[in-house]
C-alpha cells in the first residue's frame, strides 16, 4: 500500500524559510512532486523531481524553492526561502509510479506577519 506522509509546515514570517518533508513507502516512484492549493482556488504545481534528479519549477517559485529527493530513504523535501504571504497554501506531496499517482494528505504552509 501506498502511502505519503508530509510534513514540516507552520506559520512563518513574510521573507523567511521553512522546509517540507515528505516520507513515501509502498513503491519506488519515477516522479515526485510537490503542488499547493491557496484558499478559493485549484491545486498548482510548484516543483517536480525525477528519479535522475532532474527538477522543473513553477515560475512563481524558481530562485526561491528547492526541490530535492533521497531514492534510498524514498524521501522528497522543498526548500523554501524568502516566503511571501501568496506562498500560503496547503502543501501536497505527490508521487508517480505507471500507471497511477499518489498524494499525502498536505500540510498547512502560513506566511504572515
Amino acid at each position: 500500500q501506498v502511502q505519503l506522509v508530509e510534513s514540516g509546515g507552520g506559520l512563518v514570517q513574510p521573507g523567511g524559510s521553512l522546509t517540507l518533508s515528505c516520507t513515501a513507502s509502498g513503491s519506488s516512484f519515477s516522479l515526485m512532486a510537490w503542488y499547493r492549493q491557496a484558499p478559493g482556488k485549484q491545486r498548482e504545481f510548484v516543483a517536480t523531481i525525477t528519479s535522475s534528479g532532474f527538477t522543473n519549477y513553477a515560475d512563481s517559485v524558481k530562485g526561491r524553492f528547492t526541490i530535492s529527493r533521497d531514492n534510498v530513504k524514498n524521501t522528497v523535501s522543498l526548500q523554501m526561502n524568502s516566503l511571501k504571504a501568496e506562498d500560503t497554501a496547503i502543501y501536497y506531496c505527490g508521487a508517480y509510479h505507471h500507471p497511477a499517482a499518489y498524494w499525502g494528505q498536505g500540510t498547512q504552509v502560513t506566511v504572515s506577519s
